[in-house]
């Protein structure tokens, strides 16, 4: 990591960036209605060439990913290898945003000199269509129908196929693929470790490769039985070699035309899907006999590997020729070295002292968070207009094309994404939260995403922070700035220049949310969905009636949260550039300017308070200005807690801008210095801005802590358990929300991800987060009941110890489960299931069972931080 600063560095170049799945993403999406889902099905995947990605299993590939390597298996019995993950498209049923499979990250370091990647593959053919079919007949009423129920994993009736990575230097990677019957009976299994080389030349323009041959295509060529060479006119010359005598099938990255779509002939006589059609069907003439082309399989094969045993293959990866000798003696001791260290790292250097429970399932946290480090190639422009050979389809434009106003996103970066299959893109706040624990293990890295979204090939023109591909314009909480404070500090409060460098391109986004945010000016801020999807009555993020508007509490409650830590960093860097002071009395004077606006705003005088609820709400403002709150107790009432913030004494001495316009503002505008609030302490006078008062923060945490509302076994609930259904008219439409604490049992917003009831990490973070801000402000003088009625009083630092211990038991065994687990078959009582803790999108309400996304790590790897020892405060915010 020392030589390792930035992507760019040499130990950076090969890594897990290949993604799970490519098929079904907007980037691959040609057609001219939008349905990505339908443009390029997994069924097109094995023989279609894909534009801007690729994907396999448990593979790596060069930073640029021109050169892939991954693992294709087949069990004798299915109609296609299986080369990548499988999951549902919405119209077959998908509401969870789950695959059909069963993988794990088991191991990795940050630089990724050490990877290893499991992936449970049954041995009776896989059951596609059933899944497929009985999925679509269910009801959102009822849970989906999983691979575990098809029964094809009875018995233990599958291979353990497991992927290990250790790199011998940077350009020198040893790869071992191993693979366990764990069934009862002796099972075939074909292991195809594949390299290839991403199709750059099919789409006309490519100047890249324009040196090398006429067809414009870099090459892979067989040395002999055991390894094949790679030449590219970028990466210049590797070697793939593999131990053994496998046989070696060669043919072309390029699509098989005649068999997708009836061409009359393919570009290439060896097309993509050669290697399948070889092991699969027998059928040889998709591979070319001169053994050469652009993609290249090492084909080994076991009639029947006996019940418990274990078969291995050794490959590697390097610019050197092979050599005896190679995959002996020292290709072990580097396997062993790499292990070695990265149990040093973890062990000794990032979680000593915790528990061999913890410490697994935080460093299983980490290894997601590092395999989901996905390359992501963007080039907006040319995706709307089309390639010189491949031109947009007609009519693509009149069909009003996504991100047409985000021409300028031109992306090929390495990128820290939620999980890699439903996630081979990025979403904004997820990525801001994933430096968090990133931050702990690979402080550089985490410092590179905030920048990257702030680069002017991402953000836009405006300030606008890219959403995510499927529209970037849709609008995500304003989470960076507090991340990148959050990194600053993890990192030791050292590197200066980064928080110089965000925060100076946060000022550009920071102007977008109030200029487009605030339609009328009043400090009360709109935003659509902001990230939680469907917590609404309505699509926030859908057209309102003509003359309506939304007046959102969680929206005013992040620019408030936004101007605090624009304040936080504008104040340390002006502890050593007197320069920054103005920027802190600006940001400043914002919050206490919209902390006055939550409590009255317009011409009638509402405020998104509500006194007799003793909660915010969302107002609805109709065109004569009468105003309609939306009386649902969800998330969005809980997060004006966020506005919170200590206010150094250093500033009366360092920095004299801000205390000088703080006497101003006494003398001048009393009226809006009530969110500035100070107190004496044994340590010294302690002042603390905060967009919520004492009387209404003990009745929202009244709320927040009751059984009976928001506080779940595991966190707080991002819906009130109280609400039960409510109908409201909304510019005359009837719209309608319940308390749903598992998957979502409606559509809004896609209906697969649920914000009516389920434990969320991330926000239930920020929430503990602040509460430990305020709890050392007040100390032992405001206590609360936890849980509400209890009769139990504690200080508000308890109470965020509770949310973060809430939070990390989900992962603590109970009874031998995980609450997480659920029911599904990862809670079985056998040590192959138990032994892999999966970390989900979101957490059923009640149980804590893992929703959504079954595999996203991302933002719940929030985990690993939270089971670190916490950072003692600095002094200097102490």
């Amino acid at each position: 990591m020392a030589e390792s600063s930035d992507m760019g560095s040499p130990w950076r170049m090969w890594g897990p960036y290949l993604a799970g799945r490519q098929w079904g993403t907007v980037r691959e999406d040609y057609s001219t209605d939008g349905d990505a889902w339908a443009a390029f099905p997994f069924d097109h995947a094995h023989a279609r060439a894909y534009r801007w990605g690729e994907d396999g299993l448990g593979g790596i590939c060069d930073r640029y990913g021109f050169l892939n390597f991954s693992v294709a298996l087949w069990n004798g019995k299915d109609p296609v290898l299986k080369e990548r993950l499988f999951g549902l498209t919405n119209e077959e049923g998908n509401h969870g945003e789950d695959a059909k499979e069963h993988w794990w990250a088991v191991d990795g370091t940050p630089t990724h000199s050490w990877m290893q990647w499991l992936y449970r593959y049954p041995q009776a053919e896989y059951p596609y269509a059933k899944l497929r079919a009985e999925n679509a007949r269910r009801t959102r009423l009822e849970r989906e129908y999983e691979l575990s129920d098809t029964g094809v994993l009875d018995e233990d009736r599958f291979f353990d196929v497991q992927v290990t990575y250790a790199k011998a230097g940077p350009d020198d990677v040893c790869i071992t693929v191993t693979a366990t019957n764990h069934g009862p009976d002796p099972a075939p299994l074909h292991l195809l470790p594949q390299a290839w080389f991403r199709n750059t030349w099919s789409w006309g323009g490519d100047k890249r490769q324009g040196h090398l041959t006429q067809l414009l295509a870099p090459t892979l060529t067989v040395s002999g039985l055991e390894a094949v060479e790679a030449e590219h006119g970028f990466l210049g010359r590797y070697v793939l070699a593999a131990e053994g005598s496998p046989v070696v099938l060669c043919c072309d990255n390029e699509t098989n035309a005649v068999d997708l779509f009836g061409a009359a002939r393919n570009t290439s006589r060896y097309p993509k899907d050669g290697v399948d059609r070889r092991v699969v069907r027998g059928d040889r003439s998709g591979i070319n006999p001169a053994d050469h082309g652009t993609k290249a399989a090492f084909w080994y094969r076991w009639d029947a590997v006996a019940p418990g045993e274990t078969v291995r293959v050794k490959l590697r990866l390097r610019t050197e020729d092979p050599a005896d000798g190679m995959f002996g003696a020292e290709f072990d001791e580097v396997l062993a070295a790499r292990r070695s260290e990265a149990d040093d790292f973890y062990g000794v250097v990032i979680h000593p002292g915790l528990s061999a429970e913890d410490r697994h399932v935080a460093r299983r946290a980490y290894a997601g968070l590092l395999w989901t480090k996905q390359l992501y190639r963007f080039d907006v422009a040319q995706w709307l207009d089309g390639d010189r050979d491949v031109p947009a389809p007609d009519g693509r434009a009149a069909q009003g094309r996504r991100n047409t106003s985000w021409r300028h996103v031109a992306l090929a970066d390495v990128i820290s994404m939620p999980d890699e299959w439903e996630y081979p893109w990025f979403a904004a706040w997820d990525t801001a939260f994933h430096t968090i624990p990133l931050a702990h293990v690979d402080p550089d890295f985490a410092k590179e995403q905030l920048l990257l979204m702030c680069r002017e090939w991402a953000m836009h023109p405006n300030g606008q922070l890219p959403a995510y591909e499927w529209a970037f314009g849709d609008v995500n909480p304003p989470v960076h700035a507090w991340a990148a404070w959050h990194v600053y500090r993890i990192d030791g409060y050292r590197d200066r220049q980064f928080l110089i460098r965000v925060f100076t391109k946060l000022l550009l986004n920071f102007s977008w949310w109030v200029n487009r945010k605030d339609s009328d000016g009043s400090n009360v801020f709109e935003g659509g969905f902001l990230g939680m999807d469907n917590i609404a009555l309505f699509d926030r993020s859908a057209p309102l009636p003509p003359g309506y508007r939304l007046e959102q509490s969680d929206a005013t409650s992040w620019m408030a949260f936004y101007c605090q830590q624009m304040f936080k960093i504008a104040l340390e860097l002006s502890r050593s550039d007197q320069a920054w002071d103005g920027t802190a009395t600006k940001f400043l004077e914002h919050f206490l300017s919209i902390a006055e606006a939550m409590n009255t705003f317009g011409s009638h005088g509402v405020s998104l308070w509500d006194e007799e609820d003793g909660f915010f709400y969302d107002v609805l403002v109709a065109p004569d200005g009468e105003p309609e709150p939306m009386r649902v107790r969800s998330m969005v009432g809980l997060l004006p807690i966020l506005g919170a913030t200590e206010v150094p004494a250093w500033i009366t001495q360092e920095v004299p801008d801000v205390t000088a316009r703080l006497r101003w503002l006494q003398k001048r505008r009393p009226e809006l210095m009530g969110p500035l609030r100070s107190r004496s302490a044994p340590e010294g006078r302690k002042m603390l801005l905060s967009l919520v008062d004492r009387e209404r923060l003990e009745r929202i945490l009244s709320r927040m802590f009751d059984r009976a509302e928001f506080l779940s076994p595991y966190g707080i609930r991002s819906l009130s358990k109280a609400t039960e259904q409510v109908i409201a008219k909304v510019g005359g439409r009837d719209a309608s929300i319940e308390y749903e604490p598992g998957e979502s049992r409606t559509g809004l917003f896609g209906g697969n991800s649920n914000w009516r009831g389920p434990v969320w990490f991330p926000v239930n973070v920020l929430l503990a987060d602040k509460l430990r801000t305020l709890g050392r402000f007040y100390g032992d003088s405001f206590t609360i009941e936890l849980p509400t009625g209890s009769g139990n009083r504690c200080t508000l630092v308890d109470a965020a110890d509770l949310i973060d211990n809430s939070l990390t038991a989900l992962f603590r065994p109970v009874d031998g489960k995980r609450p997480a687990d659920g029911d599904r078959i990862e809670s079985s009582d056998s040590p192959l299931w138990r032994e892999h803790p999966t970390f989900s999108e979101f957490f059923d309400g009640d149980t804590g069972e893992g929703l959504g996304a079954s595999h996203q790590t991302g933002w719940t790897a929030l985990v690993a931080h939270l089971l670190n020892p916490r950072l003692p405060p600095d002094p200097r915010w102490a």
